[in-house]
């Protein structure tokens, strides 16, 4: 394996090979997904009792583009996400909260997957809580108060449950990507 194949190795496997045109329609059709599945959660919230607690099944789309293209599609899909969900649903503040945990989220996301030494519901855990960190960091300077992040530990606790079945659910959703764009190669 050459050093060029070892860098475009995540450790859910190698990256999905595409024309420059057909990055751009798979970028947009994760982005619509992504939306998707925003505005599925935002009409059907999670309820589990515990205010600001979601599952967050929009990150699933962004840790898809993350490990199938790279952090440039990943980050165009998130942003643009975040954006016209904000837009649409949740307003300026829920746009500037998901604005940091987005972006916080995928950097964590992206630095971590470069080690090679996490799995991608390991990586995915990591996002969860990075994305509740960054949301925690906007509440706490919006209302000058950093005594919000007493409630960390229930947000690092959603978040590392989230994660793992976003990571795993990415994990299924990879394999079945790679069997599909293995078999359209062949043909």
């Amino acid at each position: 394996m050459s050093s060029q194949d070892k860098r475009s190795v995540p450790t859910a496997g190698r990256r999905i090979r595409l024309s420059p045109g057909r990055k751009v329609a798979y970028t947009a059709l994760l982005t619509a997904l992504a939306l998707i599945f925003s505005y599925v959660e935002a009409i059907v919230p999670v309820s589990v009792g515990i205010p600001g607690v979601k599952l967050g099944i929009a990150n699933l789309v962004v840790l898809v583009a993350l490990f199938t293209l790279d952090f440039r599609y990943a980050f165009a899909v998130n942003m643009i996400r975040i954006l016209v969900n904000g837009l649409l649903f949740t307003g300026l503040f829920g746009a500037l909260y998901s604005l940091a945990g987005g972006i916080l989220s995928l950097l964590v996301m992206w630095l971590l997957s470069r080690t090679r030494l996490f799995s991608i519901v390991g990586i995915s855990m990591a996002g969860g809580v990075a994305h509740n960190i960054g949301q925690l960091l906007v509440a706490s300077f919006v209302i000058s108060d950093l005594r919000i992040f007493s409630y960390l530990p229930v947000l690092m606790f959603s978040g590392i449950i989230s994660g793992i079945l976003i990571g795993f659910l990415a994990h299924y959703v990879l394999k079945s990507i790679r069997i599909v764009f293995k078999q359209e190669a062949i043909s």
